[in-house]
C-alpha cells in the first residue's frame, strides 16, 4: 500500500513539474526578434499525412511583415476571431463564460472562447486537444506571451502561421494560393472570405460553394462596412438615393438572423457545430441599429 501511495505522489509530482514548467519553457521572448520555425500544429499535421501514407504532401507557407498585409484581412480576423483583440490581456473571460454555459447545456465541447493570443499558444507550441491539461499550458503561454509582446506582433504571428487550407500556413501562402495576389492586394470580399474558414480551413475553402462561408462572409464584410473600414465605391455613393429620414445610429450590428444563418447553413447542423466558436466575436455585434422613433405629424 505505501509502494503505491509514494508512486501515486511521484506521478502527481510530475504532471504538477509538467505543467509549471510552461512558466519559463519555451522561450517566447525570442518571438519578439525571431520568426518562428515549424510550428506544432505543422508537425501534427506532418505526421496525420505521414499515418495517411500521404508522404509527398508539404507545408506551404510565406512569411509576410504586417506592414505588407492587407488592412481588409487585419480587420477581417480580428472580427471573425477576437473582436476585443486590443482591449484584453490574453483572454475574453465573457467568450469563455458563454462558451462554458453552451458546453455545459450541449454535454461536450462544442464551442470555445479562445482569443488570438490563445490560438498562437497553441499553434506554436502545443497540441489541438481539447483536454484541461492542454487549456492550463495553453492559458499559461498565452500570460508569458501577451507580457512578452507587442499586440502588433501578436497579430503578426498569428496570420503568418494560421491554417487556411489542407498544407497551406500563413496569409502570404493563401492569397496566392486562392487569389492569385500579393498579402498586401487582399480585397474585402476575399478577406472576408478568408476570415470566414478559419475555425475549419481543412472543410471549408474561401473559394468553395459552402452555404458556411457563404453566410459567415457575408456577415463579416457587412460589419466591416458597418464600421466605415471598407468606404463604398464613388459610382455607388453617387448613384444612391438620399434617405432624409434616417439618422446616424450609434449602435454598430447586424440582425440575429443573418448570425443564425451564417450556423445553421449547411444541411447538417452537427458538421457546423464545431465552427460557431469562431462566430463568438461577432455575436457583440449582433443587436440590431436603433430606430429612429417617429413622431405624430400635425
Amino acid at each position: 500500500m505505501k509502494r503505491i501511495k509514494n508512486i501515486a505522489v511521484i506521478l502527481l509530482l510530475l504532471f504538477i513539474a509538467d505543467i509549471l514548467r510552461y512558466f519559463v519553457y519555451p522561450d517566447v521572448g525570442k518571438l519578439a526578434v525571431e520568426n518562428p520555425g515549424k510550428t506544432a500544429f505543422m508537425v501534427d499535421r506532418e505526421a496525420e499525412w505521414k499515418q495517411d501514407g500521404l508522404k509527398d504532401k508539404k507545408i506551404h507557407q510565406h512569411w509576410v511583415p504586417l506592414k505588407n498585409v492587407s488592412q481588409n484581412l487585419v480587420k477581417a480576423v480580428l472580427i471573425a476571431e477576437d473582436d476585443k483583440f486590443w482591449h484584453h490581456e490574453g483572454f475574453d473571460y465573457e467568450a469563455i463564460e458563454r462558451a462554458l454555459q453552451k458546453n455545459i447545456l450541449e454535454k461536450k465541447i462544442t464551442m470555445g472562447g479562445s482569443t488570438i493570443s490563445q490560438q498562437l499558444s497553441k499553434n506554436l507550441y502545443l497540441s489541438a486537444s481539447k483536454n484541461p491539461v492542454r487549456k492550463i499550458k495553453e492559458a499559461i503561454i498565452t500570460w508569458r506571451i501577451e507580457k512578452s509582446l507587442s499586440k502588433r506582433r501578436i497579430l503578426e504571428l498569428y496570420v503568418n502561421i494560421a491554417e487556411w487550407g489542407d498544407g497551406i500556413f500563413g496569409i502570404g501562402e493563401a492569397a496566392r494560393h486562392y487569389y492569385g495576389v500579393s498579402a498586401s492586394q487582399l480585397s474585402a470580399e476575399q478577406a472576408a472570405h478568408l476570415a470566414s474558414v478559419l475555425p475549419n480551413p481543412i472543410r471549408y475553402s474561401p473559394t468553395g460553394t459552402s452555404g458556411y462561408v457563404r453566410n459567415r462572409s457575408r456577415i463579416i464584410y457587412s460589419i466591416m462596412r458597418r464600421r466605415g473600414i471598407v468606404v463604398p465605391d464613388y459610382q455607388e455613393v453617387m448613384a444612391s438615393v438620399p434617405d432624409t429620414t434616417a439618422v446616424d445610429s450609434v449602435v454598430i450590428g447586424i440582425p440575429q438572423s443573418l448570425i443564425d444563418q451564417a450556423v445553421s447553413a449547411d444541411s447538417s447542423r452537427s458538421d457546423t457545430k464545431n465552427e460557431e466558436n469562431s462566430g463568438s466575436s461577432m455575436k457583440k455585434d449582433a443587436a440590431p441599429p436603433e430606430q429612429p422613433s417617429t413622431a405624430p405629424q400635425h
